[in-house]
């Protein structure tokens, strides 16, 4: 009979490998605090139900197996897809100490039969009565799992307090940027088919709960940013801002959230400003598509575009900063019309910044069933590699040249001698100039990526034939790519281990479940500074 009391480790992968370059000041800076709620919420699960827990999270600081104890009994592992070579290695290191692996997160919703090959649990939804399942071993490996109702039910800010000054609140006298996230809401009311969230049900936190964090970070913490994880900040706004309000005016903690811009309506915009919103990341998507979020009445093109501009140039009056993020290659865009709207949105807004995003076809969504029943899924692509700058698909009306070349050449403006200067002089908060300089020097990496990537496919026939879905034979510049990818830890996966298995939509019960439930959970991210959904 497995003892009561184990030794349980909880690591929160925040990266994918160790950062270089421009990238440390990121890392350090702002990357560390991308943590999660979800293993927070597990790590004191675990605590209550009397086990001995170690937590931390990993941004690029150090070896990530060196950050938790050889001597574990369980490990949680939460990772997005981007960090899932890195999970996988790890999980096998963790297996060879004698541990019990278990991974959540968004990757583990997603593709849950290949995370299934290197982790013995794999847990979609979770709670806590689950996690005392998962740890007193009543479920035999390997086997997915998930909680029968959404993460509601979660532990406040004193009770995370542990875990949050071992990660986004540790050494704050070192560090510009300080957050404390929080949940207000769940889910997502929206369906746009290449999101996780798409069939998330949308439902609000109780507003008693919600304040009683507030006033404790107002308490402990003033001045410290409170970060809303929410997949859509504010559906029921009313309710939501007279939590906040509920903590008096001179003791409000500043805050960063994620919005549709149809939420934001004029008659709102003074309740933002009194409750110190200090950041807002809102998605324009295409500017073809999925115009019911930023309230444009269903305007394409140029019309959009004027009525997208108009809002931000609004709320600048309101709010301090802004995130602007688009999906650019979906299949409503043709031609350079995407592009060229892009470049003037770019132009005209220069307080917002744009956060581009390749579409990537995340298993259990919409896209990724049409994708793949149209064979347009790189299906050989490890899924490490399912981020900006790496192309996962099949684009429908560009070849992988001729999308580079657009990408190329928006990344080059908003990276300009032209923008720079814009973004400067644009009056905005200093703290705000600096985050965006920060995520400048980011894409500028970013734009080096992707000339490197489209030169290859001009020189090299195997990879194109790759991305054009005539071969399936991943080409030796991924292979490469993967093992400085992990370092140390790339000879744990051999290269038959990343060869994905993909979760069709059809065959996502195929996988035995304990608790059965719908296969989608909320991709927890700090919005603001353009993390990824999975």
């Amino acid at each position: 009979m497995t003892p009561r009391r184990q030794r349980v480790g909880v690591l929160d992968l925040l990266a994918d490998a160790p950062p270089s370059g421009w990238d440390r000041v990121y890392a350090s800076q702002f990357r560390r605090q991308f943590v999660s709620i979800p293993p927070q919420a597990v790590a004191v699960w675990c605590r209550q139900l009397g086990h001995r827990v170690s937590y931390a999270t990993y941004y690029g600081q150090r070896p990530p197996a060196d950050l938790l104890p050889n001597d574990l009994d369980v490990v949680f592992v939460g990772a997005y897809t981007k960090a899932s070579g890195l999970a996988y290695a790890l999980a096998k290191l963790f297996r060879r100490r004698g541990a019990l692996t278990v991974l959540g997160g968004p990757h583990a919703s997603a593709f849950p039969s290949d995370a299934l090959r290197f982790f013995d649990i794999v847990v979609d939804r979770c709670d806590k009565p689950l996690v005392d399942d998962i740890v007193r071993r009543r479920f035999d490996p390997a086997m997915q799992v998930s909680s029968a109702s959404p993460l509601t039910d979660l532990p406040g800010v004193e009770e995370r307090l542990p875990e949050l000054l071992a990660s986004s609140l540790a050494g704050r006298g070192r560090s510009v940027y300080n957050t404390v996230p929080l949940l207000a809401s769940v889910g997502c009311p929206y369906a746009c088919d290449f999101c996780v969230d798409w069939k998330t049900e949308y439902v609000r936190l109780p507003s008693d709960r919600v304040a009683a964090d507030l006033a404790f970070v107002a308490r402990r913490f003033p001045g410290v940013v409170v970060t809303y994880h929410d997949p859509n900040f504010g559906v029921q706004f009313d309710q939501t801002l007279d939590a906040i309000e509920s903590v008096p005016a001179p003791a409000r903690n500043p805050y960063v959230m994620e919005s549709s811009l149809s939420i934001l309506k004029p008659s709102r915009l003074e309740r933002l400003r009194q409750t110190r919103c200090a950041y807002v990341a809102a998605g324009v998507e295409s500017w073809a598509d999925y115009s019911n979020k930023t309230a444009s009445g269903g305007c394409r093109g140029w019309d959009k575009l004027e009525q997208v501009t108009r809002h931000f140039q609004q709320l600048r009056g309101y709010v301090a900063g802004f995130q602007a993020n688009f999906v650019f290659g979906t299949d409503a865009d043709r031609g350079r019309e995407p592009l060229e709207l892009t470049k003037e949105f770019v132009r005209r807004v220069p307080f917002a910044w744009p956060g581009v995003n390749i579409p990537t076809p995340f298993g259990g969504t919409p896209f990724f069933d049409r994708l793949w029943a149209e064979r347009r899924v790189l299906r050989t692509m490890p899924f490490a590699f399912y981020y900006d700058p790496y192309l996962t698909f099949i684009p429908a009306h560009y070849t992988p040249i001729e999308y580079y070349d657009l990408l190329i050449d928006l990344f080059s403006l908003v990276t300009s001698r032209e923008m720079w200067v814009k973004r400067l002089t644009a009056g905005t908060h200093w703290l705000v100039k600096f985050v965006h300089g920060v995520q400048a020097l980011g894409m500028r990496h970013e734009l080096g990526q992707l000339k490197r990537i489209r030169a290859l496919l001009a020189e090299s026939p195997a990879l194109r034939a790759f991305h054009d879905g005539r071969s399936d034979t991943l080409p030796e510049f991924y292979h490469q790519r993967f093992e400085r990818m992990l370092g140390p830890y790339a000879e744990l996966l051999s290269r038959a281990d990343r060869t994905p298995h993909h979760d069709a939509s059809a065959a996502q019960g195929s996988a035995r479940l304990g608790r059965r439930a719908a296969l989608s959970g909320p991709a927890l991210r700090a919005p603001a500074l353009n993390a990824p959904r999975s």
